[in-house]
């Protein structure tokens, strides 16, 4: 590995921390829970299992073949399988943000998916948010269902679990899980005072063809 593609890595392990940071630092997320990866070259740099985000350094985040093996010595998140399955199925993508976000994790609990409540969903790429189905952490079985939620929509709940949003980059990803929790709260808030009105069909459409160049721009 040359010097300028080493750079790019231990950029890219930065970025990868400090979004680890700043989802706890925002209350995004809580203690270890949670992942995040991006793309590099035909594999991935993931979290590590089992460790505080305060102590990674860029030597820390482990790179993963697209093959699913991971660097000699170090052990990747639980969750490596549907991180490297998602950017496998989605090329449009470079990175996956994964939460255990209160709100959202309140109504993926209850197997609730987001609908049109607000047009702020269209930014997920549909007219909701699904929840998928659960199945045990770590699994093949539940990065199948992941991948499913996530091959028309770039956010998805994850049943008895969490959140899961993915971006052309991590800040965008970042971006977009934050949405999904405002939007999970609004839910929430909602519910308990009787049906949920929601945009239709045809102004979502309308909304998704607007959305094509909105969100978060990077400089």
């Amino acid at each position: 590995m040359n010097e300028l593609s080493q750079q790019a890595k231990t950029n890219l392990c930065e970025e990868i921390i400090d979004t680890c940071l700043r989802m706890n630092r925002e209350g995004l997320n809580q203690g270890t829970s949670g992942n995040v990866s991006a793309r590099y070259g035909k594999g991935m740099l993931i979290t590590p299992s089992g460790r505080t985000y305060e102590s990674l350094v860029p030597e820390d985040i482990v790179l993963v073949d697209s093959q699913g093996h991971a660097e000699p010595n170090k052990v990747p998140s639980s969750e490596w399988h549907f991180h490297l399955d998602t950017l496998k199925a989605r090329p449009d993508v470079n990175a996956v943000v994964h939460t255990h976000a209160i709100h959202c994790t309140a109504l993926a609990i209850k197997n609730l998916e987001i609908p049109a409540l607000h047009y702020m969903v269209a930014a997920a790429g549909g007219s909701k948010i699904p929840c998928v189905p659960y199945a045990t952490y770590g699994t093949e079985a539940l990065s199948a269902h992941v991948v499913g939620g996530l091959r028309d929509h770039d956010a998805c709940l994850m049943q008895h679990h969490g959140m899961m949003a993915v971006g052309v980059t991590l800040a965008k990803a970042y971006w977009l899980a934050q949405e999904v929790e405002v939007l999970a709260e609004l839910y929430l808030k909602l519910l308990p005072l009787g049906e949920v009105p929601v945009l239709s069909e045809d102004e979502m459409v309308i909304v998704l063809a607007k959305f094509a160049n909105y969100g978060l721009k990077e400089s």
